[in-house]
């Protein structure tokens, strides 16, 4: 088992269908595993904040998901709510439309609106889908994100028309440097996956996939 891998992992169930059962399971892998975190939608936070209770996993959640196009006042009161709830990390998607459209001063207030509601709370990442972008696209929204004081960039919702690559992290992390982490999320789906992920320059993995990737085996789950 790849045990400082798996301190990189944000452990992940964001499917829609998603039942009480799963959550528990997933919160007591998190805890044999140790695992960086893991990812919830909101509505779970609050249970899975009282199962990881002094466990040091952190529980993350996704803010104006999956599609990013929900106001900056949505996402303010989403990550103000899942703070609350227990959150202790956020994971917004930016608003892709702005980008695309050359409104970085949109796309920077909307992810300012999250960094300042979860400030000294909980950790920030954004999320780019990337496979959507660009690579100018990309770039901006990385140095985007450092302006507006988010802690990581990351590079997919997992529920778009691609995921994550080793070329793509490759240019978040030339572009954020040491300014922000990198997070590689959707189709990481096995230990080399996640390796040549962390070797490009990811300081966090997202999968759903976490135990079958520390113990060594591969996953066919999309996210």
């Amino acid at each position: 088992m790849s045990q400082s891998l798996a301190s990189l992992i944000d452990h992940t169930q964001l499917k829609a269908d998603t039942q009480e059962d799963k959550i528990i399971s997933l919160c007591e892998e998190a805890k044999t595993y140790q695992f960086a975190s893991v990812c919830v939608n909101p509505v779970w936070v609050k249970k899975a904040a009282e199962l990881l209770a002094n466990s040091g996993v952190d529980v993350c959640t996704v803010i104006g998901f999956p599609l990013g196009a929900s106001t900056p006042e949505t996402k303010a009161f989403e990550t103000t709510n899942a703070i609350e709830n227990g959150a202790t990390e956020v994971d917004m998607v930016i608003n892709i439309g702005a980008l695309k459209d050359g409104n970085d001063a949109l796309v920077e207030a909307d992810m300012r609106a999250v960094a300042e509601a979860a400030k000294g709370k909980a950790l920030t990442k954004v999320i780019l889908e990337t496979c959507l972008l660009t690579d100018d696209e990309k770039v901006r929204a990385c140095e985007l994100a450092v302006k507006a004081g988010l802690d990581f960039v990351k590079t997919s919702t997992g529920f778009s028309t691609g995921n994550a690559t080793v070329e793509d992290v490759t240019l978040m992390r030339k572009t954020v440097g040491d300014k922000a982490g990198v997070k590689a999320s959707g189709g990481v789906r096995s230990l080399e996956d996640a390796q040549a992920m962390v070797q490009a320059g990811a300081t966090r993995i997202g999968a759903s996939a976490g135990v079958k990737i520390v113990e060594g085996e591969k996953a066919d789950s999309d996210y």
